[in-house]
């Protein structure tokens, strides 16, 4: 079979996943410290035509090499009720599940009170989904009566974070790639929390950049069809 059938067939998946990373931005736009995702592509292999006196060159089309996440800082939100938190510059918080000790890093600085488990007269800052929040040494952060104050929430980083990888709820985990956590350069600010970094203009225009891509690709089985069938016709 032609190689133009691969190659646009290749094309239509990619472009079908490109507009899945998309759509994820487009509906976390309002998800506080959510951190944009693009889909970078790289050419596949080239393929030489055998017989000829100079080089000639074929492409077999594109795929996307991986997905990185936009780090860059998102506009703050003032919410001066409650524990709200949120970080100027590099850097993550940090937040423990209490059944199985897993650290995973965030933006988002929207916290509350949590009751331990061993003790109900004790409160913890947690997060949305129960998970403790750790200060700088990494440790729960014992919280007083005052529900005003602020609480010293800690701030990590890594030396890259290039594949963070996505664990759900707006968390990341790092990988061996990341390297050790360190203390973050960011600072904290009290009464604000981080909006999603994700632009809506520039997502609609990524929706039409894969669009036209993904109907081109089609354009081009549907021509590879016509010719094969002009083919087949000759040969009768």
């Amino acid at each position: 079979m032609n190689q133009s059938f691969y190659s646009a067939a290749v094309a239509a998946s990619q472009q079908q996943q490109s507009l899945n990373v998309v759509s994820n931005n487009i509906a976390n736009v309002n998800t506080v410290g959510f951190k944009a995702q693009q889909a970078q592509f790289s050419e596949l292999l080239y393929q030489t035509y055998n017989g000829a006196e100079d080089e000639v060159y074929r492409g077999t089309g594109s795929r996307i090499m991986q997905t990185t996440t936009d780090f860059r800082n998102g506009a703050f939100i003032q919410r001066a009720d409650g524990q709200n938190y949120a970080i100027n510059g590099d850097g993550f918080f940090a937040v423990m599940n209490p059944e199985t000790n897993e650290i995973s890093y965030t933006r988002a600085g929207s916290f509350h009170w949590g009751n331990t488990a061993n003790n109900l007269n004790e409160f913890y800052l947690c997060d949305s989904q129960g998970n403790y929040v750790l200060d700088q040494n990494q440790q729960p952060i014992l919280m007083g009566e005052d529900n005003t104050a602020q609480y010293p929430v800690g701030v990590f980083d890594f030396a890259n974070t290039n594949d963070m990888q996505h664990v759900g709820n707006n968390m990341l985990a790092p990988v061996a790639k990341n390297g050790q956590v360190m203390a973050g350069t960011g600072t904290v600010v009290f009464g604000a929390v981080e909006a999603s970094n994700a632009d809506v203009t520039t997502e609609f225009t990524k929706i039409i950049e894969a669009q036209r891509s993904y109907s081109y690709a089609l354009k081009m089985v549907q021509t590879q069809d016509e010719i094969e069938s002009t083919i087949n016709g000759l040969k009768s």
